[in-house]
């Protein structure tokens, strides 16, 4: 893996406050000295006090641990309605561009993000839905480049975790995490997926994460095959 490679790595954390991201910082915390990385914590400005409240535990745990920190504070609005794209889109467009300006400005060769293996199934689920081809089917990759800058990974060291066993693990550490109010909201396709379809899923199979994501790697190993043939 990335981090017990011989080489030295410097991993720039990106972290919302949100219990997986806090829960990625604290295993980082635990596995590597603090110069070895450091935080990015984006404030969309979408939520208010809420959203600075996110702000204000990224920098108390980031003091605590005694890990650099990086504070950027966005007009998502503003920025979504100049380019005429959805608020989603805005947001992950911005913090896209920040965490590379950063990784390329202070050295950082690894960018590290807290996708666990439910955003996944999410995600799998969304591209069905847009019609995507196999390669869609397949997921996220625990390792990749960051689109754009092949000289940056992109590192998910939760995909294989379950949200539930992240919340376990927060639970079991007593460690503070945000809560975002607007998941509970059903107004984005994610959140619709999160909320009422992946309930019935689990009615059906308790266990439907782990089987999906499991799945989604035999699609990648299917596409793979695939690829080869066409480019031999």
């Amino acid at each position: 893996s990335v981090m017990s490679s011989g080489s030295r790595h410097l991993f720039l954390l990106a972290v919302s406050g949100g219990m997986d991201s806090m829960c990625l910082l604290d295993l980082f915390s635990k596995t590597l000295p603090a110069a070895d990385y450091a935080v990015a914590h984006c404030n969309f400005s979408l939520r208010g006090e809420e959203s600075d409240g996110d702000q204000a535990l990224v920098e108390a745990r980031a003091a605590e641990l005694g890990v650099r920190l990086f504070v950027n504070r966005f007009d998502t609005e503003a920025y979504a309605r100049e380019k005429g794209i959805s608020i989603e889109m805005a947001a992950r467009d911005l913090r896209y561009a920040w965490f590379e300006e950063l990784c390329h400005k202070h050295g950082f060769d690894v960018l590290a993000v807290a996708h666990n293996a439910n955003d996944n199934a999410e995600t799998l689920i969304l591209n069905l839905l847009r019609g995507s081809g196999i390669n869609g089917m397949s997921g996220m990759s625990k390792v990749s480049a960051v689109p754009g800058s092949p000289d940056i990974l992109l590192l998910r060291p939760l995909l294989d975790c379950t949200r539930k066993q992240i919340e376990g693990y927060m639970f079991a550490y007593r460690h503070s995490y945000r809560e975002d109010s607007t998941n509970a909201v059903s107004d984005y396709k994610r959140n619709r997926i999160r909320n009422e379809v992946f309930p019935i899923f689990e009615k059906l199979n308790p266990s439907f994460v782990r089987t999906i994501n499991r799945e989604m790697g035999y699609f990648k190993e299917a596409g793979e095959i695939v690829e080869d043939w066409c480019r031999a």
